[in-house]
């Protein structure tokens, strides 16, 4: 499965009700959060809506003793669902955190000719009705511990642990003569899906400036390995800071390497997010 881009004009409505909201909640500016060290806990929540293109590949089984290959290029297109959010709390130098991604895409397609059979481009006289759907979650928690603190800055260290689960769906119908390709069955279903339990160490922070440091470049970078062979993301943005909270546009990288002798070997996302952060 490699997929690059989908359609995101689905999501214009709710992005211009969120900007709207953002300017009538945010009537007074204040200085951004110090990244000083305080007695007294603090708190923040995130909502974000997320925007991603979908890097990857996937094989699914089939009768035979071969694979359909999946290219979600031409197959993905349609973002179903999306959920994003992150809590975190602060106390003095240390600290914890949480962070949840929930995707789902998929769409139909009639007459195509975007999958190959055991690595192998269909032949010209094949072509294939499919629906596919795929499903993400990414559910991160660790703690942290703050190194450098000013009343601008802030950079902590990090450890934890990310659980990621991909679920993918294909059913398909074959019209025409494979040749010398062995052929799966004409039509079928097929599921594929895997859990991925990986330790993850990184850095995150915030640098402000401006005018009551009312501007905020927050980033994160994580690395993991585990179930995976190799797991990594990092996030940097720009935010607005306003009596409850910040206004926040980011982009967003996750990136999965798998083991070979997943049926999922390989897949990432990246794209814009659009986010609130509400503290207290």
């Amino acid at each position: 499965m490699e997929h690059t881009s989908g359609p995101r004009s689905h999501c214009a409505p709710a992005c211009a009700f969120i900007l709207c909201l953002s300017i009538a909640m945010g009537l007074a500016p204040r200085p951004a959060v110090a990244g000083d060290i305080s007695e007294d806990w603090r708190f923040a929540a995130t909502v974000y809506l997320w925007l991603p293109g979908i890097d990857g590949h996937s094989k699914f089984p089939a009768d035979g003793g071969t694979s359909i290959d999946v290219d979600g290029s031409v197959i993905l297109d349609h973002l179903r669902m999306v959920g994003m959010g992150s809590f975190s709390v602060q106390k003095e130098r240390w600290g914890a955190f949480t962070d949840i991604v929930y995707l789902d895409l998929g769409a139909s397609r009639s007459r195509a000719r975007n999958l190959s059979i055991g690595g192998r481009t269909l032949p010209a006289s094949v072509t294939v009705d499919t629906d596919y759907d795929f499903r993400a979650t990414a559910w991160a928690l660790g703690g942290s511990y703050r190194v450098l603190a000013s009343s601008a800055s802030a950079l902590d260290l990090l450890a934890g642990a990310r659980l990621a689960r991909f679920n993918q769906t294909l059913e398909w119908q074959f019209t025409g003569d494979f040749g010398g390709i062995t052929a799966p069955p004409q039509a079928g279903k097929g599921d594929i899906s895997t859990n991925q339990w990986d330790a993850i160490v990184g850095i995150k922070g915030q640098y402000a400036f401006g005018a009551d440091s009312q501007w905020i470049v927050p980033f994160y970078l994580d690395i993991g390995t585990g179930d995976s062979d190799f797991t990594w993301q990092g996030v940097v943005g720009l935010a607005r800071a306003f009596g409850w909270g910040d206004v926040r546009v980011d982009w967003r990288y996750l990136d999965y390497d798998l083991k070979a002798s997943s049926s999922i070997t390989k897949v990432s996302f990246s794209g814009p997010a659009l986010g609130f952060t509400f503290r207290w």
